[in-house]
């Protein structure tokens, strides 16, 4: 018996060998019974939560290594359930020329750029919108300062690019070259192709662009996993990959090397998608990579007026925008999906697209099921009143990026109408009828930096406090909604809330500290927080230097 009791002993106290306890923490929580939970203290062992509680609880795990954590605010890990893990990891290597304010302060930077480039010129972020007259640049903007090396230059939301003329030749693009079904070539006076390509028609340019590495896409990886990490981001949700990417994800899996738990959506535009698919759905042990998802384009972006519309554009008359796929064409998109059992979620930002993204899902429920897949739609930036109670009849998920309402409200109120505005970035709207709501950033289209993101949806108001009292003030959340959305949110829609999105017993042990009360912290403060550490699986992912 005192051998057996001696035994037990033992156990006991090597099942704390390798338990941690953080307190003297401000810690907050979202729950999975919809509370907000507050503690001091927070336990967790071989990666995962033990209890959270008070600071007292430490003296339960003599043991266990203790961490003083300085009063500092503690909050989930949180989750970007919308980004683009490889377009944010290039942009930090290529030309980025978000907040220029002119054509020509971008070819300014684009001259200094090349100077030691050889081949093609590829950058990200330009924005008309920010420009005098906010008129579409043309090649010939581009020619003045490089003539000699194709550029290919996104506008910052990726639905449209800006090319020079010499891009244009090695693409083989002529006055007769025509825009293709869901896409547009923008034309000079003369009729000839300005230098921009809207929607589908930028795969003319795209598909003469050298082909990455699998060794550019892990650098891209690295590169985007540290700014994550540094933002406070432990879990994102990449929307759309293609063929090599997958491919580059697996390994790295395998060989347990992701920086960030990733939740990878297939690309339904990739020539490979079926044989990703019969590859089946894809998770390991440490739930770092998840692959059960498809991303379906169906509309363009608000910024280059390829957003699909019912009504006319406000400022473009005549002009709908582009649907990128047929009705019919979705449907059939999301019976292959579902047959592998994989959830469609579908990028529609237009309110037309929204509907007819609604129509197909509903058909397809119909007649071959795929209802309880929580499928979403991506964006759901405009919305008519009457399909928004849509989504919880047909359990789709809205996945919406808070700072595009703060980023586009002025360019919006141009675009569209007061009629075309009623149901735009409705998120309150979307939380009262009981839909669970993903939030995310949408990067590198936005900056990465959750915070934006949570000061967006808690104020509806730019970094100047404007406008006051915030834009459609009606669809403001409230502090606890917003990270909810940025937390449980995105884990719901992953399938994954039972294992990351809040810090309760059994779950990851996915946690940062940072450097002001998100509860307290005055409201215009809180895009100024700054994240101190990265915890992922227990493990310490990044420290601030001091």
């Amino acid at each position: 018996m005192k051998l057996i009791i001696s035994l037990l002993a033992t156990a006991s106290l090597s099942c704390f060998a390798n338990t941690t306890v953080i307190y003297n923490v401000n810690g907050y929580t979202p729950t999975y019974k919809g509370e907000t939970q507050h503690f001091s203290a927070l336990v967790f062992k071989d990666g995962k939560i033990v209890k959270t509680g008070n600071d007292s609880i430490k003296n339960s795990f003599p043991d266990a290594t203790a961490i003083d954590g300085k009063q500092a605010t503690l909050l989930p890990g949180l989750v970007d359930a919308h980004g683009h893990v490889i377009g944010l990891g290039n942009n930090l290597s290529q030309l980025d020329v978000r907040n220029t304010r002119s054509a020509d302060e971008v070819g300014k930077m684009l001259a200094e750029f090349a100077k030691d480039k050889q081949s093609w010129i590829i950058g990200r972020g330009w924005n008309q919108e920010q420009w005098p007259g906010g008129e579409f640049p043309t090649a010939a903007d581009l020619d003045k300062y490089v003539k000699d090396k194709p550029v290919v230059l996104s506008r910052v939301d990726g639905h449209a690019v800006w090319v020079n003329s010499k891009a244009m030749e090695l693409a083989g693009i002529a006055k007769q070259t025509p825009s293709p079904a869901g896409g547009e070539i923008l034309k000079l006076d003369s009729g000839l192709p300005s230098g921009v390509f809207i929607d589908k028609a930028e795969t003319l340019i795209t598909q003469h662009v050298p082909k990455v590495s699998h060794a550019s896409i892990n650098t891209a990886l690295d590169n985007a996993g540290k700014h994550l990490l540094s933002l406070g981001i432990t879990s994102t949700h990449d929307a759309g990959i293609d063929y090599d990417t997958w491919q580059v994800y697996k390994q790295r899996s395998e060989q347990s090397t992701l920086p960030v738990r990733i939740v990878a959506m297939l690309s339904a535009a990739d020539p490979q998608l079926e044989t990703m698919l019969k590859a089946g759905k894809y998770k390991d042990m440490n739930d770092m990579l998840s692959i059960r998802s498809v991303k379906v384009y169906a509309d363009g972006a608000l910024g280059s007026r390829g957003a699909a519309l019912i009504e006319e554009y406000a400022d473009r008359k005549n002009h709908h925008g582009l649907m990128l796929e047929t009705q019919e064409k979705l449907e059939q998109l999301f019976n292959l999906s579902f047959s592998h059992g994989f959830s469609a979620n579908t990028h529609a930002i237009g309110d037309k697209a929204n509907h007819v993204v609604l129509d197909a899902y509903e058909n397809v429920f119909k007649k071959t099921g795929g209802i309880l897949l929580r499928n979403r739609i991506e964006h759901a930036q405009i919305v008519t009143p009457e399909d928004i109670p849509r989504f919880k009849t047909l359990k789709i998920i809205p996945s919406m990026q808070p700072v595009h309402a703060t980023s586009d409200m002025h360019m919006a109120e141009q675009r569209l109408t007061e009629k075309q505005l009623e149901g735009a970035y409705a998120w309150k709207t979307f939380l009262a009828q009981g839909s669970v709501i993903a939030a995310g950033s949408d990067f590198p289209v936005e900056l990465a930096d959750p915070f934006d993101g949570l000061y967006s949806a808690i104020t509806r108001m730019d970094h100047n406090q404007l406008p006051e009292g915030g834009w459609r003030p009606q669809e403001l959340l409230s502090r606890d909604e917003a990270l909810r959305a940025f937390t449980l949110g995105g884990a719901y829609a992953a399938h994954q809330e039972f294992k990351v999105g809040s810090l309760e017993q059994g779950k990851w042990a996915d946690f940062i500290l940072i450097d002001k009360d998100y509860y307290k912290a005055p409201i215009s403060e809180i895009h100024d927080i700054n994240v101190t550490q990265t915890w992922i699986a227990g493990e310490l992912k990044y420290k601030k230097e001091e």
